[in-house]
């Protein structure tokens, strides 16, 4: 019997890199990519043209445009805009070409900036949005409510299955080590690095390092990517409602941006100090997911903070991302 075609879009990214190496390890070898000089997701026509053309059975909807705060302060229309395009044009057309299951993933900061901690799922849409990535978050939501919206309407007539993971905080092999737009950790790794090599005498770090934070190693999400698109649909809709479909993923541990700035220290093996910036913004003042559905369900993150870190500096060190 041939193996379900699976496309993975996204897969030079951090996550679709990461849930490629996990199919592969599971035994998928019928996995289709393209890289966006291929197809841009944001074309509805070519989008629509490469479903037709190779039928995928499944789909893992990874692509995105991403980045850390200053990014998405930064380019708000840019954000906004190329992931609802993103989202629309690929779940459409997956529907529209008879594919039967696929896995949009969003991200944390959908939940409202003072949201009640740990976050559960029914937090959605109950308050005001974190205003530096609110673009972001919001075409994050729409994805979750495409999902929800094409299984409402074509779920039994057509026999799809369209879910939602919402992952915290990633980190890991394949992450955007760029000085100004990428997320904390591989900022934190770039930055103590540049100044071990150049022998600083201390490092800043954007905002008060108070806030709280969450973090899952890009390899445990994966796993859990693949856990959810394989769980029976009567086990998923025994966690998620019609109208509330997304699943949370993450570690349920949280640590402070100026633990995590230490922690990072000493794994790059800088000797100097560390400074904060409290001129730059520091976002939510926590983000904890309450992960307890999925872990009912038979997942559970892997790899702790500290080896994560480590992989990820070898990792680094590996592709030499200072070229950035």
């Amino acid at each position: 019997m041939a193996q379900e075609k699976i496309y993975v879009a996204g897969h030079l990214g951090m996550v679709g890199s990461a849930i490629i190496r996990t199919l592969r390890s599971e035994g998928h070898q019928n996995i289709i990519t393209r890289s966006r000089y291929d197809l841009d997701l944001c074309r509805q026509t070519d989008v629509e043209a490469f479903f037709k053309s190779e039928k995928p059975d499944q789909v893992y909807l990874a692509a995105a445009k991403v980045g850390g705060i200053h990014a998405n302060n930064t380019y708000p229309a840019d954000f906004i805009y190329q992931n609802i395009m993103i989202e629309a044009n690929v779940i459409d057309a997956a529907f529209r070409n008879g594919v039967k299951k696929l896995l949009f993933l969003g991200s944390s900061c959908i939940y409202p900036k003072l949201a009640i901690q740990p976050m559960t799922e029914s937090t959605l849409l109950t308050g005001p949005l974190e205003p530096t990535n609110e673009p972001y978050a919001l075409a994050k939501i729409a994805g979750i409510k495409l999902c929800e919206s094409y299984n409402r309407q074509y779920g039994k007539s057509h026999k799809i299955e369209y879910r939602s993971i919402m992952p915290t905080n990633l980190y890991g092999p394949g992450d955007n080590y760029h000085a100004e737009n990428s997320h904390v950790i591989p900022a934190l790794i770039r930055r103590f690095h540049e100044a071990k090599i150049n022998r600083q005498r201390s490092v800043p770090v954007w905002g008060s390092g108070v806030p709280m934070r969450e973090f899952l190693f890009v390899d445990d999400l994966a796993t859990a990517c693949l856990h959810v698109m394989q769980l029976e649909k009567t086990v998923y809709e025994k966690f998620t409602s019609e109208m509330q479909s997304h699943i949370n993923v993450g570690t349920g541990e949280e640590i402070s941006i100026l633990a995590l700035a230490k922690a990072v220290k000493e794994i790059v093996g800088y000797q100097g100090d560390i400074t904060f910036d409290q001129t730059k913004p520091d976002g939510s003042p926590r983000k904890l997911l309450d992960s307890s559905r999925l872990k009912m369900s038979g997942w559970d993150a892997k790899v702790t903070l500290k080896e994560g870190l480590q992989l990820a500096y070898d990792d680094f060190l590996k592709t030499n991302s200072l070229k950035n």
